[in-house]
Order: C-alpha cells, then structure tokens, then sequence
C-alpha cells in the first residue's frame, strides 16, 4: 500500500498528458494537482521526512514544486516566473539534501566544467528567444539546475550506492524535463514538449523520495 500514491500519480500523469493533447484546461488542472500532491504523499509515505536531514530537504523540495507546479497552469509571465521560484528553490533544497549525504568534491568540480559547457549552449539556443525581463531570472535557474545536477553526481561517492543512484538519475530527469520546459515556453510551443517533459519531471520526483530512503536503509 505504501507504493498506492506513486501508482496514483502516475495515472494521473498519464491523464495529465492526454488532457494537454486534448487541450482540456480543467482536467489538466486536476490532473496536474493531483498527480503533484502524490508524490508528495509518496515520499511522506516511504519515510522520506524521517531518513534525516537529507530526507527532510527532499520534501521540502517536492512542496515547492508542488507550488511551482499549480503557478505554472497558468502562462501568465507573472505566474511563469513565481513558478520558476519556486522550482529555483525545490533545486536549491535537492542541492541541500546531496551536500547533507556528502559529495566527492573533484567530481562536482569536473561535473560542473561540463555542465558549464552544456548550460552555455543551452543559453545560446534560449537566450535570444527569451525578452529582458526573463533574461537574469532564467539564466540563474539554468545554473541553479546546472549546479543540481552535478551535486547528484558529486553524492554518488559513498555508502548506499543504489540510493544515491536513483537520486541521480532523478536529479537527471529533472534537468531534462526543465529543458523540456524551456522549449515549450521560448522555443518551439507545442504538446510534444509535455509528452516527453511531463513523464520525465514526475518520475524525478518519485524517485527522489524513492532514492533518499534507499540511501538511509
């Protein structure tokens, strides 16, 4: 019964996809609530509050973005940049959480030389598509989640492998589906970006609940 939520949100991701296609505002207002509060309550569920520190930063990281998710429904610019505050900030908690298990500093060094070669590509393609006043706040996520993404790394160093692994493949998938994020809002607007993007932003967050209770087992 444990796993209930997780089968839950993802049914409801399935619907989400379909009502995106579909163009269907209020079931993909429900299914987007919906599957968003069950990964919360998955991860709450595993024990991912009790697995320490770390466990504790991981759901602070899925109520924000559970809160940048219900910003996002709307593509309102005001309500678009309160929801990249708020993924922002679930990234600096997943940040939090893998400084808390430990990283193997030179490899979050040389992961973050290459992402740095990545994220500056990624501006290039994004950054003359997107206006001044969005120009500083998404550069800084684009770090942000950069920086993310080579802590998951760095964490793979330790105890608990297979823990720390799902963690980065979770923090991997969310780098990902941000991408897929950015593409539908200044590149290229259209369903295919939700129907890659949507799978692989509700699995990362499964899997960090999932992942943080591995490593503390």
């Amino acid at each position: 019964m444990v796993h209930l939520p997780a089968l839950i949100c993802l049914l409801l991701v399935g619907m989400l996809i379909d009502a995106e296609v579909r163009t269907r505002t209020r079931r993909r207002a429900v299914a987007k609530t919906g599957a968003s509060l069950a990964f919360v309550i998955y991860a709450y569920a595993l024990g991912a509050w009790e697995a320490g520190p770390a466990g504790r930063w991981v759901v602070v990281g899925l109520a924000l973005s559970v809160v940048g998710d219900l910003a996002l429904l709307s593509r309102r610019q005001r309500l678009f940049l309160a929801g990249l505050a708020a993924f922002l900030l679930a990234h600096l908690a997943y940040i939090g959480a893998f400084l808390t298990l430990g990283v193997a500093l030179p490899r979050v060094l040389i992961a973050l030389a290459v992402l740095a070669l990545v994220a500056a590509g990624v501006w290039r393609w994004l950054g003359r598509r997107v206006d001044a006043e969005m120009r500083r706040p998404v550069l800084a996520y684009v770090a942000v989640i950069s920086v993310m993404l080579a802590c998951s790394l760095g964490a793979l160093a330790g105890d608990a492998g297979a823990g720390r692994a799902v963690l980065a493949v979770a923090a991997a998938a969310f780098y990902l589906s941000d991408l897929c994020v950015a593409r539908d809002r200044f590149v290229a607007p259209g369903p295919l970006n939700r129907v890659l993007g949507l799978p692989l932003y509700y699995g990362a967050q499964l899997l960090f609940g999932l992942g943080v209770v591995a490593v503390s087992l």
